[in-house]
C-alpha cells in the first residue's frame, strides 16, 4: 500500500509576479497574457494543507455584517469573492463539507480544510455548485481584492468602522444596481433560468 506524502505544514506560497507597465506592450498578445496572470490570485487554508488558485477575478466581493455571518464566522463580519467554481483550481490537502442554513432559509456548503477547519470556500443556495464564495482571509494577499458592497450593515456590531468608498447596504441589494456590466453578465450566467 502506498501512502501519500504528508501534507505541508505551512503554506507554500509561490513567488508574487511581478507588476508590469500596461503602456509598453498595449494591445500585444503579451500584454492580454500579463492582464490574465495579473488577476489569478492563489490562497489556503490556515495550516498549509489547503491550497487553491483563482483562475480570474471575482465576480463580485461582498463584505457580510448579518447576524448569520458573524456567528458562523466567529468574526464581526463575512467577506467573501464570489467566482465561477469552475475557475477554482483545488491545488492541494483535503476539503470537507458541512452544512449551515443562510438567512434565506436554504442550505450553504461550507468547504472546510479537512485538517485545521478553516473554511476556504462556501456554496451558498442562489448560486449552487456554480459559484464559490471564497474567503477573501484565505488569498495569499487578502489586499487583492476590494470589497464591492458592504451588506446587511444594520446588523453589524456597534464597534465595526464601514469601509470608506465601499457602498453600503442595511440589507441586500441588486447587483445590477453595483456591478460592471461585465461582471453582471458573469453572474447572470450562474443563475438558473
Amino acid at each position: 500500500m502506498v501512502r501519500p506524502a504528508p501534507l505541508a505544514t505551512t503554506p507554500q506560497r509561490l513567488p508574487r509576479r511581478p507588476l508590469f507597465d500596461i503602456g509598453q506592450a498595449c494591445g500585444s498578445k503579451e500584454a492580454k497574457a500579463m492582464a490574465l496572470q495579473a488577476e489569478v490570485m492563489e490562497g489556503g487554508c490556515g495550516c498549509g494543507a489547503v491550497r487553491y488558485r483563482m483562475q480570474d477575478a471575482p465576480i463580485f466581493v461582498n463584505n457580510c455584517h448579518c447576524s448569520l455571518c458573524q456567528k458562523q464566522t466567529g468574526t464581526g463580519s463575512a467577506v467573501n469573492a464570489f467566482i465561477e467554481t469552475d475557475r477554482v483550481e483545488h491545488l492541494s490537502g483535503k476539503l470537507t463539507a458541512h452544512e449551515l442554513t443562510t438567512g434565506s432559509g436554504g442550505v450553504q456548503t461550507i468547504m472546510r480544510c479537512a485538517l485545521c477547519g478553516t473554511p476556504v470556500w462556501s456554496h451558498y443556495p442562489r448560486l449552487g455548485e456554480a459559484g464559490a464564495a471564497v474567503r477573501v482571509g484565505t488569498l495569499d494577499d487578502p489586499s487583492s481584492v476590494r470589497p464591492d458592497a458592504a451588506i446587511f450593515v444594520a446588523e453589524k456590531p456597534s464597534w465595526v468602522a464601514l469601509p470608506k468608498g465601499v457602498p453600503c447596504f442595511e440589507g441586500a441589494y441588486r447587483p445590477a444596481d453595483v456591478l460592471p456590466p461585465k461582471r453582471f453578465e458573469r453572474l447572470k450566467a450562474l443563475l438558473p433560468l
